[in-house]
Formats: C-alpha cells, sequence, structure tokens
C-alpha cells in the first residue's frame, strides 16, 4: 500500500465501530487467535502475523487459511515500478472485522510480463496505474510468496490501547497531515494512526522494515 493510498485511508470518514477489539469475539472466532499484536520472528529473522509467515507463505496458503478468495491487481508507480497486491476485503480474524493487503514477492522481469498481458488498465490519481491481470497470471501468482501485509481493522484504536498490547514504539513519526507512525523495527511493524483512531499496521521482516518505511523520512513533521 503506498503513502497517498495510506493517508486516504486514515483520513477517511470513520465507520460505525461494532466490535471491541480489546475483547475480540465474534464469527469466524479460531481456536488458535490470530490476534494482530501476536507476532513471531524465526530464527531467519522471518515475521509471522496471523498463521503466515512472510517470505515463505504464499496467496494460496493465505485463501486457504481466510476461507476466501483476494481480489489480484497489479499497480505501476510513475517511475515504473510493479507491485501486485491480493486485497481480502472484510474478514473476520479471531473475531476482529479487518481488510487485509498482502504484497506479493514477483521478479521485476515477471511483473512486466503480466503487465503486457493485462487485461484492464486504470489511471490512478496518484499518476500510477491499476491493472487487472490475465486470469492465467491471476493463478501463477498464487504461489508468489507474501512480502508484506497490511492490516486495516474496522474498528478505532487509541495511542493507549495501542501501547498495551504492542507497547511502547522505538521510534514515532508525524507527517504534517496529524497522521502519526508508532514504529517497531524489531517486530517489522509499523504502526500508523490518524487523530480519529483510524489506524493502518503494515507488517515486514525486521530486515525490510527501513526500507519499507524510508519514504516517511521524506516528508515527517516531528521525530521522537
Amino acid at each position: 500500500m503506498n503513502k497517498k493510498t495510506l493517508s486516504g485511508f486514515l483520513i477517511a470518514v470513520p465507520l460505525i465501530l461494532v466490535i471491541a477489539i480489546m475483547f475480540p469475539a465474534g464469527k469466524n472466532s479460531p481456536k488458535t487467535p490470530r490476534l494482530p499484536w501476536d507476532i513471531a520472528i524465526d530464527t531467519a529473522g522471518n515475521t509471522s502475523v496471523f498463521n503466515l509467515t512472510l517470505s515463505q507463505s504464499t496467496l494460496a496458503d493465505a485463501q486457504k487459511e481466510f476461507k476466501t478468495e483476494a481480489k489480484i491487481s497489479m499497480f505501476v508507480s510513475p517511475e515504473e515500478s510493479y507491485t501486485i497486491e491480493a486485497y481480502f476485503k472484510q474478514l473476520y480474524i479471531s473475531g476482529i472485522r479487518a481488510d487485509l493487503i498482502l504484497t506479493l514477492e514477483v521478479a521485476s522481469t515477471l511483473a512486466a510480463q503480466m503487465y503486457d498481458r493485462g487485461q484492464r488498465l486504470s489511471k490512478l490519481g496518484s499518476g500510477g496505474r491499476k491493472i487487472t491481470l490475465a486470469h492465467a497470471d491471476n493463478e501463477r501468482v498464487m504461489t508468489a510468496p507474501i512480502s508484506h501485509i497490511t492490516y486495516l481493522p474496522a474498528a478505532s484504536l487509541d495511542a493507549g490501547l495501542i501501547e498495551d498490547r504492542f507497547g511502547k514504539p522505538e521510534r514515532r513519526h508525524t507527517e504534517p497531515s496529524g497522521i502519526a507512525h508508532w514504529l517497531y523495527p524489531k517486530k517489522g511493524l509499523d504502526v500508523a494512526l490518524n487523530p480519529k483512531g483510524r489506524a493502518v499496521l503494515q507488517y515486514t521482516s525486521p530486515a525490510q522494515f527501513e526500507r519499507i518505511t524510508q519514504p516517511l523520512y521524506l516528508n515527517i513533521d516531528s521525530i521522537e
């Protein structure tokens, strides 16, 4: 999820909240919790969350885990870099309603070929493009590993709850828009929170954390 998309989600009008994130309960709650603060780092430095391990679990694994199909799209930046995302809308993970976006690891040469075979192209306000992949390429990316996860809970989060569940961040960055980033490099986690409590959680491996969050340093209002 790029920075402009992230900001747009956080600034959007808040939803009516019907699920309390502190006491998750509801339909499709598994016996083994898959909670957003249950983050594990293995000996190889890979992050695991929601029963998915980054750089190992595939899109097919995620669809099996969540028992639903994702909507797959390719995004091309103005700089001609390719990103393939799988979007799960309104999942209930351990009783907490959220949208989930998986960014997939696909070699740039293969992604360029998929772009050429794309069936539909839409221009985005940011100057980028959104492409619907051909059916065969949708099947091909099922075996692509997940590079990072974006988690968009329907429930609001406040600073106290974030600190209670995730601990104190190593760093905090605030954008001019008021969006605050709570950064946990050792967990590979960036929690972006707007003043109204809308949150976006981005998970990556600790080794990739600085690369993923580097754009923040280009537009920082304050650093703690």
